[in-house]
């Protein structure tokens, strides 16, 4: 606990990367949770695998290394990928939404994958970093990289409070959406957008691999304590969150482990814990079936004496 607090006051690196996992974990949580909710978890996974290209066709057309330039090209093909190509296939062919992204998914990839082994031979690509986009690179952060984790943060928390109503009747109420004049395209679109955003936001920290898991892991570790939208949402910020720190807090106090998978092993223990212990959990629900076992064997019992 020194340690931590000594790098706290001492180490302007670990601020700002223990600032920036710790809100990308809060925000990527809120949004995950209405991918987990529409059914759509799999679309942050293929957003992400293909954002790879567009990193890659950034820095071959512009030449920059710069990461606002890298990160564009990732977003202009996550929309083309996400909002129209995946969304397109499944209205217009009888290829599911899974199929669909797995489809898009690989591809993609493995055109990113191409790209990027034909970079190596281009100079100056090897300076530029991109492979650490494959796993994240959290201790590449700097302040500005920060101010854009805030800045897209609060924007696309703003949207949930702000859309939140008409979010949650097109999730769960989609007819009844309809009667009351909510166009549920419109809202399931802005969700798509959000997701889009925030995977890569994300993508410098956990890497195109893992990114996915910080939408999912959070979001269905708190669906295990509750039902109500609200509290599912808040407790999945408050589990990404206390990820996002834990495993940037264990990252640079041994450097030889990795951020962004360290976040994930962190989410996947609070997913563990809620699995087994939560009220919905493999424990209470053995508990339950154990107590009305024995309930019953002790009417059988009465009943045989009588």
């Amino acid at each position: 606990m020194n340690e931590i607090l000594r790098l706290f006051f001492s180490s302007y690196t670990f601020k700002v990367v223990t600032l920036g996992c710790t809100l990308l974990g809060i925000v990527s949580a809120i949004i995950g949770t209405f991918a987990v909710l529409k059914k759509e978890s799999l679309l942050g996974d293929g957003i992400s695998h293909s954002a790879l290209a567009g990193i890659c066709l950034a820095f071959l057309i512009s030449g920059k290394k710069e990461l606002h330039i890298l990160l564009t090209g990732a977003l202009l093909i996550g929309f083309l990928i996400c909002i129209f190509l995946i969304h397109y296939i499944e209205r217009n062919s009888k290829v599911k939404l899974d199929s669909a992204i797995a489809l898009l998914l690989s591809t993609f990839f493995g055109f990113g994958l191409v790209l990027l082994t034909y970079l190596k031979k281009v100079p100056g690509a090897k300076k530029a970093g991109l492979n650490r986009f494959i796993f994240g690179q959290a201790s590449t952060l700097i302040a500005k990289d920060i101010y854009l984790i805030i800045i897209v943060g609060l924007v696309l928390i703003s949207l949930v409070i702000l859309f939140w109503k008409e979010i949650k009747i097109s999730i769960f109420q989609a007819d009844y959406a309809k009667t009351l004049g909510i166009q549920s395209d419109k809202i399931n679109f802005l969700v798509s957008t959000m997701i889009v955003v925030n995977v890569i936001i994300g993508i410098q920290i956990a890497g195109v691999i893992l990114m996915t898991a910080m939408l999912v892991i959070p979001s269905v570790a708190a669906r295990q304590w509750s039902k109500k939208l609200s509290i599912v949402t808040i407790l999945a910020a408050i589990i990404g969150g206390i990820s996002g720190a834990m495993g940037s807090i264990i990252s640079t106090l041994d450097a030889s482990l990795p951020t962004g998978p360290l976040i994930i092993l962190v989410s996947g223990i609070f997913a563990l814990i809620s699995f087994l212990f939560s009220k919905k959990g493999i424990i209470a629900r053995n508990y339950r079936i154990q107590k009305r076992n024995r309930k019953l064997r002790l009417q059988e019992s009465k009943g045989d004496n009588i």
